[in-house]
């Protein structure tokens, strides 16, 4: 079983129906704007929309710029999403309808890790609950005119 701090969720009513989370979701360009970590500095390549198997690229900085890559995973329209980064950890969105909303949970899972130690030693365990919560802020933000 997996320790919990390498499997953290939060949760987040967002006032906007499915559909329109999920777009946003599945356009990358708009990850650097939704980014509670900041560390998402801007999408790299020519992905519109993501797809189950897109790969996509991000500018990131953590003290130093550096590029990452990301593949889909799961892929199942304004229901949920996930991407894979190459070391195997995943984030993941999942969507449920609730009245005149949604209710947004995101996931960061490092539990397929080999490595986990260096994720603790590195402070992403510490950081990594706090950041998902800023993200699903910033989400909900992207749909200001809206009542909750």
């Amino acid at each position: 079983m997996s320790h919990p701090r390498y499997l953290q969720t939060r949760r987040r009513f967002v006032p906007a129906a499915p559909h329109e989370v999920f777009e946003l979701l599945a356009n990358p360009e708009m990850h650097p704007v939704i980014d509670g970590s900041g560390t998402v500095r801007a999408s790299s390549g020519q992905q519109q929309r993501l797809a189950l198997g897109s790969e996509f690229g991000m500018q990131m900085r953590l003290g130093v710029p550096y590029r990452i890559r990301n593949t889909v995973v799961e892929f199942e329209q304004d229901r949920s999403i996930a991407w894979r980064h190459f070391s195997g950890h995943r984030w993941r969105y999942e969507l449920d309808p609730q009245g005149s909303g949604t209710l947004v949970s995101e996931t960061w899972d490092a539990s397929r890790l080999r490595h986990k130690w260096m994720l603790r030693l590195l402070g992403f365990t510490r950081r990594t609950g706090p950041n998902m919560e800023r993200t699903l802020e910033r989400l909900a933000a992207q749909f200001p005119d809206r009542e909750e």
